[in-house]
């Protein structure tokens, strides 16, 4: 009897623990904060062309649907790389989103959040009103595919398929000329 009673306890705290293991690896699996993202609908061509110098492989919509094979994204294109916890990112990001607005058409402005909590990504995001399509790699696939350790990191494709990786955050002025230089579009401020 008296066994019982000391291991009643121990019991108890154990099953209360795995109930909220339980419910955290549930509710952390869908973030709280709808994402603001596009649909990457438009990154799928319905006649793709490789780009034989992105990695081969494919990530998540961040709000869902089909994977996205890298090397078939649309070009030309400009791929950001960034995390809610990286503070340059956290600069460049709007950055982005107004090149993803100013170059509509012309130019494939994709974001990648990688290393970084749905939650925290999706309500950054939303707060600085970025909405363009964005993939989610929280193992980091693409950054260690592409060599690159440190965020943020920017990949201009031109429409050959050619790639070049920027490795500094960027202001508005750094961004249009990296753009002209890289893919060969010209975008305003």
């Amino acid at each position: 009897m008296i066994r019982f009673r000391a291991v009643a306890p121990l019991v108890m705290a154990l099953a209360v623990v795995a109930g909220c293991t339980a419910a955290a690896e549930s509710s952390s699996s869908e973030p709280e904060t709808p994402p603001p993202f596009a649909v990457c609908t438009d990154l799928t061509p319905a006649s793709p062309t490789t780009s034989p110098d992105l990695p081969d492989l494919s990530l998540p919509c961040f709000t869902g649907g089909e994977a996205v094979a890298i090397r078939n994204l649309p070009r030309p294109a400009v791929i950001n790389v960034w995390a809610s916890w990286c503070a340059p990112c956290r600069e460049e990001l709007p950055v982005m989103q107004g090149l993803a607005d100013r170059a509509r058409g012309e130019l494939a402005v994709i974001g990648i959040a990688t290393f970084d909590r749905r939650e925290a990504s999706a309500s950054f995001a939303a707060d600085k009103g970025v909405s363009m399509p964005t993939l989610y790699d929280p193992d980091q696939q693409f950054a260690t595919a592409i060599k690159q350790t440190a965020l943020p990191a920017t990949v201009f494709v031109d429409a050959q398929g050619t790639t070049y990786v920027h490795r500094e955050p960027m202001d508005v002025d750094e961004l249009i000329k990296q753009v002209k230089e890289h893919t060969g579009v010209t975008v305003t401020r």
